[in-house]
């Protein structure tokens, strides 16, 4: 089984720190396991997006890339899901 190398956008960074901390570990947790499981139960295929994928974690957001060929994920968006898809 490969593992996968998770890496975050600086502005994905930003958006989790601002986050309350109950909320950020239940987040990290789930980033943590996409490093083996990069398409967890839950998670849907953007549309429009070759590579995109979110997963819900309560009431907010991770956008995420799955770059298969080079093992990594890309963490894009952790955001609250009213805000999640907005430009």
């Amino acid at each position: 089984m490969a593992f996968y190398k998770i890496a975050w956008k600086r502005s994905a960074q930003k958006e989790a720190r601002s986050l309350e901390k109950k909320e950020l570990l239940k987040i990290l947790g789930t980033v943590e396991s996409l490093a083996t499981n990069p398409h967890p139960t839950g998670s849907k295929k953007l549309v429009g997006s070759e590579h995109s994928y979110r997963v819900r974690v309560g009431d907010y957001r991770i956008i995420y890339n799955v770059l298969q060929s080079e093992l990594i994920i890309e963490i894009i968006r952790v955001r609250h899901r009213k805000e999640a898809y907005s430009k």
